[in-house]
């Protein structure tokens, strides 16, 4: 098929590819000047919209938070043709309104992380770039989502301050206080670089944040993996959902829009 509109990548959890409509092409190994990716690229059809999933931590899921080559996973995507990032991420909720199952569409973020290759900007350089980070999300490819979890009814935040933290580790209650009194309303470890990287490369990035748990001191009790991966089976059909919807709209934007 030929294709009339950038492809859209979409980084986040394996599961991914099994969206419903989805038609696998195949796999895609790239090389980039940052070593390899996370995982192949596998290509996909959703709609008659070319799409390129990544997942974040590999295949199988192995590589923690702090050492994904952020670098590598953007590149990869942007030698490929991608114009527009979709990052899916499982967050823990802060806000009230932000329990376990719930979707979130943030607008802006806090980097709690260090020691991250966080910059494409570095080495031997012909001058200095610093890049415009007032908005981290593309707000077009933000209200794209928004409309379409409107129209698939699914429960959601259309707004919302993104804590990106270190990991692996959960967080101290504390910390989360202190994230609260920053203005945070959930908290996540894959957040950042990736949207900063995304931002150098001029591409659309925009985040689908799925909360799996109350982030901690938040509940009367400790934050298990049997409570998250019933918030994933629970929520992810929403977000699914939200990106059968909005692909081929999402496809439509070449470069960054206003």
């Amino acid at each position: 098929m030929t294709h009339t509109t950038a492809p859209v990548g979409i980084i986040g959890g394996t599961g991914l590819t099994t969206l419903s409509g989805l038609k696998i092409i195949g796999e895609r190994d790239v090389e980039t000047p940052w070593g390899q990716p996370s995982a192949p690229l596998v290509e996909g059809e959703l709609d008659g919209q070319q799409v390129f999933f990544l997942a974040r931590h590999g295949n199988p899921h192995r590589i923690p938070p702090h050492q994904v080559n952020y670098r590598a996973n953007l590149w990869a995507l942007h030698a490929s043709g991608v114009r527009t990032v979709v990052g899916v991420n499982a967050v823990g909720g802060i806000h009230s309104d932000m329990g376990p199952a719930h979707i979130v569409i943030p607008h802006q973020l806090i980097d709690y992380t260090w020691g991250r290759a966080s910059t494409f900007f570095e080495g031997e350089l012909d001058h200095v770039t610093h890049i415009d980070f007032t908005f981290p999300y593309t707000e077009a490819a933000r209200e794209v989502l928004i409309r379409g979890a409107q129209a698939e009814q699914v429960p959601f935040s259309g707004f919302g301050v993104y804590g990106a933290t270190q990991g692996p580790r959960l967080e101290t209650a504390a910390e989360i206080s202190r994230m609260e009194r920053d203005g945070c309303d959930l908290v996540g470890m894959t957040g950042m670089p990736e949207a900063v990287l995304a931002a150098e490369l001029e591409m659309n990035y925009v985040c689908l944040g799925l909360v799996v748990n109350w982030a901690a001191g938040k509940s009367d009790h400790i934050i298990t993996m049997a409570e998250i991966d019933a918030a994933i089976e629970q929520g992810m059909s929403g977000v699914k959902a939200i990106l059968g919807r909005t692909v081929r709209e999402l496809g439509a934007f070449t470069r960054q829009p206003c």
